[in-house]
């Protein structure tokens, strides 16, 4: 069924072009999921007859947030032995852990929680490197958010791989799938 048309009139629009604008008493017009036009509520009732309306007199609507580094199954261990430095951190609680519980319904599980945080606060797009990347890129697919997934390589073993050629081997078999 396609998306019914949309007219947004917030106080304020910050655009991506051109940079430093800022727009008001303008209307935003989705049509068919898609940001069609900006512009005044008049031009937008006649581009978008039928538009539901949502107006928002006290709002800014602006490009979303892209996150530029997640792990985002790690969502999961939020708050697991805080306030330590970072090495301890790692070799005597993280790694310990994700040996323990981290698998491919783990990291769904995770990324399912931290996309639905991620859109609740206006990101829109982030870049992920962690274990089972097949899993975050099906996830962010089902979703529809944007998505950069990156490959860990390590010289240690882990739940993912259990050496350097592993690593590398497992990344090149991904980078062929199309999720």
């Amino acid at each position: 069924m396609p998306s019914p048309d949309i007219i947004v009139l917030p106080r304020w629009i910050i655009p991506m072009q051109p940079l430093g604008k800022v727009l008001q008493n303008q209307a935003v017009v989705i049509r068919k999921g898609r940001i069609d036009s900006i512009c005044s509520l008049q031009e937008a009732r006649a581009i978008a007859p039928d538009a539901e309306i949502i107006e928002r007199p006290e709002h800014v609507l602006l490009p979303g947030f892209i996150n530029a580094h997640t792990h985002s199954a790690m969502s999961l261990l939020r708050g697991y032995a805080d306030d330590l430095p970072l090495q301890q951190w790692l070799s005597e609680h993280i790694w310990p852990a994700e040996a323990e519980w981290v698998n491919p319904a783990f990291v769904r599980d995770g990324t399912q929680l931290a996309i639905a945080e991620m859109l609740k606060g206006g990101t829109t797009c982030f870049n992920d490197m962690y274990f089972f990347p097949d899993e975050v890129a099906r996830i962010a697919s089902e979703t529809g958010i944007r998505a950069s997934i990156g490959l860990i390589v390590l010289d240690i073993p882990s739940i993912w791989a259990k050496d350097f050629d592993e690593y590398l081997s497992k990344g090149v078999a991904l980078s062929l799938i199309h999720i």
